[in-house]
């Protein structure tokens, strides 16, 4: 395959592979010999693209496919990739200082594992455990950003629960919120008490549909699901991968109801609502 280098002349790829990405994704965003769609884009324009696909690469890790989950993998390389160009076109960052940025700051997080040159600590040394480090990265992270804040790189913090991108599926926002605040010391003690708010929160949103208010409904929902996410940070569950599994057991129930209905010659359409709770826990009863 041939393309076109920065000269403009044409060259081989070669056989590196990020090279050989990296000069496709140029070849692309030729304004004159380009590919119309991609000359037109914009670092916002492929956000939207960059989110599905790692999304994507989420659920080829969950349903356990390696050549999916390669392909997406692809796919999101290919939007760092992009996204990078475009910096460079605009002569603000290339590739190599992404990956140079990178691996300074997985150094730099990692004290337990590197000498501050990069190079390994001896073996075992200051490893700790898994709590520590992560107790360790958290006070790296805020002192970068204390950092990046004298030095203007990052706007003034309104607030202590500041930088948590307000993109992030709801529920990974409301953990990451509930760490930041359990950060500074607020906290419940225990996922015990964590259980009494999830009561707390239920029994005041049946008290809002008591009282026929949707807008109250509305709060109250939203209370419960944030109590959630903090039982799940207590108890060391991802809330986000944890509801992606109950919906698809819920996916998979359903489809199996449905099955088990139609041995019998019935339809979803067909029955009433205690003729699908019987066949929904067959089901169950089948899974064991």
């Amino acid at each position: 395959m041939r393309i076109r280098n920065e000269s403009g002349t044409n060259a081989t790829m070669t056989n590196h592979p990020i090279e050989t990405l990296l000069q496709l994704m140029a070849t692309l965003r030729d304004p004159e010999t380009g590919c119309p769609w991609d000359v037109v884009q914009t670092p916002a324009s492929i956000v939207p693209f960059t989110i599905e696909e790692a999304y994507e690469v989420a659920d080829a890790v969950e349903r356990g496919d390696p050549e999916d989950l390669r392909d997406e993998l692809g796919d999101l390389l290919l939007q760092v990739v992009f996204q990078a160009r475009m910096a460079e076109e605009a002569g603000r960052f290339a590739f190599a200082d992404v990956v140079a940025g990178i691996v300074a700051k997985l150094v730099r997080r990692h004290p337990h594992v590197f000498e501050a040159d990069g190079s390994l600590l001896p073996a075992r040394r200051g490893r700790g455990d898994p709590a520590a480090v992560e107790a360790a990265w958290a006070r790296i992270k805020a002192q970068e950003r204390a950092e990046k804040l004298a030095r203007g790189r990052v706007p003034a913090a309104a607030g202590p629960l500041d930088g948590v991108p307000s993109a992030l599926p709801a529920l990974t926002r409301a953990e990451k919120i509930s760490r930041k605040a359990a950060f500074h010391g607020f906290d419940w003690p225990n996922a015990r008490e964590v259980i009494a708010k999830v009561r707390e929160e239920a029994d005041e949103v049946e008290e809002s549909l008591a009282a026929d208010d949707p807008e109250a409904v509305a709060e109250e929902i939203g209370d419960l699901l944030f109590s959630v996410a903090n039982l799940a940070r207590h108890a060391g569950v991802d809330a986000e991968e944890a509801l992606r599994r109950g919906t698809r057991k819920f996916e998979r129930r359903f489809t199996a109801m449905a099955d088990h209905l139609a041995k019998d010659g019935r339809t979803l359409a067909s029955v009433d609502l205690p003729a699908m709770e019987a066949a929904w826990q067959a089901v169950k009863r089948a899974e064991g």
